[in-house]
């Protein structure tokens, strides 16, 4: 139209660009020095430093340098492993970047949303997240939900001139926007930038964050106790003080919030690889857990390629005139999949789209699309949509109704989708219509969804298909995917038998979407289930959000994308699975991890305890201690990188079990520390720094064995770990024994006695192989 805005020019934009900045609340990250600070006042780095300075003020200048390596070498890898998560987040968060129409140079471009600025044009639709503050133009139908900022759920009437805000989203009908505000200047923006957002932790999380809290308290008891007993045996103050603080070192699990990070990180990493965008981290426990999955049908079980297979005319009008029509009322080929199957329809037969005088656009509630056309020298009214919402807009003959009837009923039967085209050729509204033809389409199914849904039961996880399209092509669908049991109607839904109906239904069919939403919450409170569900449009937002684990597809609008948990960016349902997989094993290294952490801090404390009651020492110098600590470091580390067994069944925390197998595998490590060190001390009469080598090397060793014994629940000989974790306990065993051989740090000792440890190291490693048989006798694995 000539008297349509022309939009800024490209340099204009630039201009205000540099001025006003990119349109983006992301802060940016914290600077070196700032990092530096931040993890030198940790109170792990405090301990540290204590330890280095008070062995300076004691003389020992050696020691000093050796704990400042190992400190600065820590915080290298913690930075590094820190910049790869940082780069993995970023590369994620440009995959979910909103793009926006936007009118540059009189000419409608698609953008990056942070490119706008103040005074461009942009374009929304239904399922568009607004980018930022703007005035209305002209509209048509237009409702937008502002629940994100105001709380009220119900969409808001919009009309030209009126006001939306950044974060709100199109809930019906489209409109043309100016810009009036970006980034920290929009009313979001200042509502939110000086609100810091605290990170969701998972249960999982807390739990093993719980141990960590339950380990220092115990570790700080104990050497509380220990620092009394060598006081009264009047050991100078200044070496106990070096040695608590070397205790409290190797008693704190230092590498947890490492550990913690890396196992999620690289996990949100794996599934970034397969094309999944994880929004929220705690999303994986629950998606771990998840054993019933709500699947949309279309786009998820089907191709979502749908084509008009066949047309089936009511008045005598050529297919080529009625795709005409069929084009005004369907004019987004590129971003609606029934659009685009009209739009290539009307290609093959030759159809061009009329004049267009006015049009509003479908949603959830109409269920149709309206166009005023220009034909036959007047205005039209041509309507497309549901069968039954088409035929409520026309005066139909009974047999006009009955032959609609067998032919939606017929199309059904075959599997067809069927669309009805009406218009009313005396004016521009929908009053006194006639019915022009059914428009026959069709949605091929995913040669990879039966065989998915198959994986997933035998994997504890139901999958019931919801779908608002007709009853019998639900049925069809699932006869094909061999969906056990009944496909029921949306009056189902609200029945009160549906606890019974519910667990053995294939799927729901003609649904809305507040009928989504219920059996969410049905399935959620009523059946326990552990739910997750699809989506892709506005009118899925209330069942993603309210399932533990929501996901939008792949061709999901924005405004859905910016809700769920997890982001799928390819097509079908294996990606889901693969999700699903991902999470379990994220699960599962989180899991092996606390067993290990609870066994070796068990072992640790008490045998501290008891030797340092008994002897008023314990057999370790502070630097062998803090070397201890640095070299469990790195296999713990890399337990990160685990491979782990595939559960057939969804993850769930056992804490009765972990804490007996946990103790078991404490109790065992204590015994081999307490019976060596008698055998070395009142057997074979060892000097005592002959005595704290042999501590040191075999603490590394046996510990580093245990890895093996705890990842898994079979023969550890069954199922070793990953080369990752096989490279590292071999390179931190491997220099403990050179450095007890070649006496840095230690004492040296022999070849004869160190071959002594590794052997009975291995013994007692066996003897931690017996402790899962007893666990499996005292837990009836289901």
């Amino acid at each position: 139209m000539s008297d349509q805005p022309r939009g800024l020019t490209g340099a204009a934009a630039a201009e205000r660009l540099k001025a006003f900045g990119p349109n983006t609340l992301s802060k940016k990250r914290g600077g070196f020095v700032k990092k530096i600070l931040l993890w030198a006042l940790s109170p792990i780095s405090l301990m540290l430093l204590a330890t280095a300075f008070f062995s300076l003020y004691l003389g020992k200048a050696a020691d000093f340098w050796i704990i400042l390596f190992l400190f600065f070498s820590n915080y290298a890898i913690s930075v590094w492993h820190e910049h790869k998560a940082d780069h993995s987040v970023e590369q994620l968060e440009e995959k979910l970047t909103i793009r926006v129409k936007v009118l540059r140079d009189g000419v409608w471009k698609t953008l990056d949303s942070a490119l706008l600025v103040p005074g461009d044009i942009v374009e929304l639709r239904v399922g568009s997240v607004v980018p930022a503050d703007a005035k209305i133009i002209a509209s048509k139908n237009l409702s937008i939900n502002e629940s994100v900022l105001s709380g009220e759920s119900l969409p808001k009437e919009k009309r030209d001139n009126d006001t939306t805000f950044s974060g709100s989203f199109v809930t019906t009908g489209s409109a043309t926007a100016e810009i009036t505000a970006t980034g920290k200047n929009t009313y979001f923006g200042q509502t939110t930038m000086t609100i810091e957002r605290m990170p969701h932790k998972s249960a999982l999380e807390k739990d093993i964050l719980s141990i960590s809290e339950f380990i220092s308290v115990v570790s700080v008891i104990v050497i509380t106790v220990l620092t009394i007993i060598l006081v009264l045996a009047n050991a100078p103050w200044r070496d106990t003080v070096v040695l608590d603080l070397s205790l409290l070192i190797a008693g704190v699990p230092v590498a947890l919030p490492t550990v913690m990070s890396l196992i999620i990180s690289i996990g949100v990493f794996e599934l970034s690889k397969k094309n999944v965008v994880v929004r929220r981290l705690a999303s994986l426990e629950d998606l771990a857990n998840v054993n019933l999955l709500l699947s949309d049908k279309t786009g998820t079980l089907t191709e979502n390629k749908i084509r008009v297979e066949k047309i089936v005319p009511f008045v005598n009008l050529p297919e080529k005139d009625i795709m005409t029509m069929a084009l005004a009322a369907a004019p987004d080929p590129d971003n609606n999949p029934i659009d685009g199957a009209i739009s290539e329809k009307a290609r093959v037969l030759g159809a061009a789209a009329p004049e267009i005088y006015d049009f509003i656009p479908g949603d959830s509630e109409r269920k149709r699309s309206t166009a005023v056309i220009a034909a036959q020298g007047k205005r039209q009214t041509v309507s497309l949509g549901a069968p039954q919402v088409i035929a409520g807009l026309c005066a139909l003959s009974s047999a006009t109704r009955q032959k609609l009837d067998e032919a939606v009923a017929l199309a059904a039967r075959d599997g067809y989708r069927a669309m009805t085209i009406a218009r009313n050729p005396d004016g521009a509204t929908e009053t006194n219509m006639e019915i022009i033809a059914l428009i026959l389409m069709a949605d091929s199914l995913r040669p990879d969804a039966g065989a998915t849904i198959r994986f997933m039961n035998q994997n504890g996880i139901a999958v019931k298909m919801v779908t608002g399209d007709n009853i019998e092509i639900a049925r069809k669908i699932a006869s094909e995917l061999r969906l056990q049991g009944p496909i029921c109607g949306r009056d189902c839904v609200n029945d009160a038998a549906l606890a019974e109906k519910f667990p053995a239904a294939a799927g729901f069919a003609e649904v809305l979407p507040k009928d989504k939403f219920a059996l969410v919450e049905f399935a959620r409170k009523s059946s326990g289930s552990v739910v997750a569900v699809t989506g892709d449009g506005v009118n899925d937002l209330p069942a993603v959000k309210a399932a533990d684990v929501g996901f939008a597809v792949k061709n999901a609008v924005d405004a859905l994308k910016g809700s769920a948990d997890i982001v799928l960016l390819s097509a079908g349902i294996a990606v889901i699975r693969d999700a699903i997989v991902e999470a379990r094993k994220v699960f599962t290294r989180l899991y092996n991890y606390s067993l290990y952490r609870i066994s070796e801090s068990f072992r640790v404390i008490i045998t501290i305890a008891v030797i340092g009651i008994l002897y008023k020492t314990y057999p370790l110098t502070p630097v062998q201690l803090i070397v201890l600590a640095f070299l469990n470091d790195v296999p713990i580390v890399s337990l990160a990188f685990d491979k782990v067994e595939h559960f057939q069944k969804p993850a769930k925390i056992d804490s009765r079990e972990r804490f007996t197998i946990s103790t078991l595998f404490g109790l065992t490590g204590v015994a081999n520390s307490l019976i060596l060190f008698f055998l070395a001390k009142n057997f074979f009469h060892l000097s005592w720094p002959i005595i704290e080598t042999m501590f040191f090397l075999k603490l590394t060793i046996s510990g580093h064995m245990l890895i093996y014994v705890a990842h898994t629940r079979e023969r550890w000989f069954k199922f070793l770990p990953s080369k990752q974790v096989i490279w590292a306990t071999t390179l931190t065993q491997g220099l403990a024994t050179l450095l007890a051989f070649f006496g840095i740090f230690t004492e040296p000792i022999s070849l004869s006695l160190i071959l002594f440890i590794w052997i009975w190291a291995f013994f007692w490693m066996q003897i931690s192989e017996l402790m899962k048989v007893l666990r499996d006798r005292l837990f009836v694995q289901s």
